[in-house]
């Protein structure tokens, strides 16, 4: 009881995050979830999927609210990520092999996708911690790039079971010139979808068990933290909250890859 009353109270810093940088909800939430409330890591991604959607949601409300959000980039976006996404949780993930081998090295299915994961967690974030020039509006839009790139966030957030923030916001802000607020506030919206929406696909897996009181209980404390994260994002300025994403995402990438490489054998 004293692990699960930890694991409530860090929910609210899960929510502090994403509501403040736009990302990484769900790799700080499936942790905890497997530590403070002893799920499986399979089943602690499907809880992830459903507590970052839905806090993402209220995120988004706010987000339209304040027209930070360009319906037709999100579109083209996130469209062709909800489809990736569910191909991916309900065929891709299925016939990944449970141990893969790289030539004398083996890797359990999960070390292989978080280890992967984590590498495109570091090279996403140092053209952040750069930094380059704030744009006041965004780039011609370019809609085969904004699909390509949906389509390939949607996978990437099938087979981790997150949202995708960490791969959103690099690639709006690097490749479209999207400013950061503008990015965040979209990368919201996207994660709300993505994440929902592979949680609806999982609804479809067999001997699907769910523990509600610590679902609904961890969401609503993480919107709480999302609310608190969403003033925070108002007043950091915009060249220091890029880099503080980017310095977030490097490290939390750097600690994956290493838990991840200590098990492989």
């Amino acid at each position: 009881m004293a692990l699960e009353i930890i694991g409530y109270f860090l929910a609210l810093f899960v929510g502090l995050v994403l509501g403040t940088l736009g990302g990484g909800g769900s790799i700080l939430a499936v942790p905890i979830l497997v530590a403070f409330f002893q799920l499986e890591p399979q089943n602690a991604t499907v809880y992830s999927l459903f507590i970052v959607g839905v806090t993402s949601l209220f995120g988004a409300i706010q987000h339209f609210k304040s027209k930070l959000i360009n319906p037709v980039n999100t579109l083209l976006f996130g469209v062709p990520a909800v489809i990736s996404i569910s191909i991916t949780r309900l065929l891709i993930v299925p016939s990944i092999p449970q141990h893969i081998h790289l030539g004398s090295l083996a890797f359990e299915k999960n070390t292989f996708i978080m280890s992967l994961f984590a590498i495109l967690m570091i090279l996403a974030s140092i053209p952040m911690i750069r930094g380059q020039k704030e744009h006041p509006g965004t780039k011609k839009n370019r809609p085969t790039i904004l699909v390509i790139f949906g389509a390939l966030i949607g996978v990437i957030s099938g087979l981790v079971g997150a949202g995708g923030g960490f791969m959103i916001i690099p690639s709006l802000s690097i490749f479209m010139k999207v400013p950061i607020k503008n990015a965040i506030a979209t990368s919201i919206v996207i994660i709300a979808i993505n994440s929902l929406s592979g949680f609806t696909a999982e609804l479809f897996t067999p001997n699907l068990h769910l523990n509600w009181v610590i679902l609904l209980g961890f969401t609503l404390i993480a919107a709480a933290g999302l609310i608190i994260g969403l003033k925070l994002n108002h007043k950091i300025q915009s060249a220091k909250l890029k880099k503080g994403f980017g310095i977030f995402v490097l490290l939390i990438g750097i600690a994956i890859l290493v838990m991840e490489l200590v098990s492989v054998r």
